[in-house]
């Protein structure tokens, strides 16, 4: 995916959200640290243009939720959510859904926080592979991939670009 692709799909996100929830006015929307943060924004913005409603956006950090602590040490980042979202439509964002032991960490984390009505989540890359039984509500691409493949996304301002990398068996990437 180059920059225009990935803007598309976040536009085309953002319209499925807002149809999904008749509107805007009761959703949240919180990117998973550190890709899923940039997201969040973007879909904050598109929602923004579209139904003129500004909804609050936040970022999670979900180390200390993973369930491979004891395969490395947590690097703890800052959950920032000024904002209450019991009773909310949360909207979680992230980069690329792979096994889905991400979304559990985050949906562990959320359930810390609060009592939202509902969780949907949004991602930019779907690549397959789940080892749980949870899938993205709405999604960006699909794009099956190896179990030796790997999807980079570089987002701005995280990283110096926008675009979407399949990195096929410690290859060359080449852009989805």
């Amino acid at each position: 995916m180059d920059s225009d692709e990935m803007r598309r799909a976040i536009v085309r996100i953002a319209h499925e959200i807002i149809e999904k929830n008749k509107g805007a006015e009761r959703i949240v929307i919180v990117g998973i640290r550190r890709r899923g943060v940039p997201m969040a924004q973007r879909l904050a913005d598109a929602v923004r243009q579209i139904e003129n409603v500004d909804p609050p956006v936040g970022s999670l950090d979900i180390a200390l939720y993973r369930d491979d602590l004891t395969l490395r040490q947590p690097i703890v980042g800052p959950t920032d959510i000024k904002f209450s979202i019991d009773g909310r439509v949360v909207v979680l964002a992230d980069d690329v859904f792979f096994t889905g032991r991400t979304t559990r960490a985050a949906l562990d984390a959320l359930m810390d926080l609060g009592r939202p009505s509902a969780i949907q989540m949004a991602v930019l890359v779907d690549r397959g592979h789940r080892e749980l039984p949870i899938r993205p509500d709405y999604v960006g691409k699909n794009v099956p991939t190896a179990r030796t493949e790997s999807i980079e996304v570089r987002i701005q301002p995280t990283d110096d670009e926008d675009v979407v990398y399949l990195v096929k068996d410690a290859g060359a990437p080449s852009e989805v």
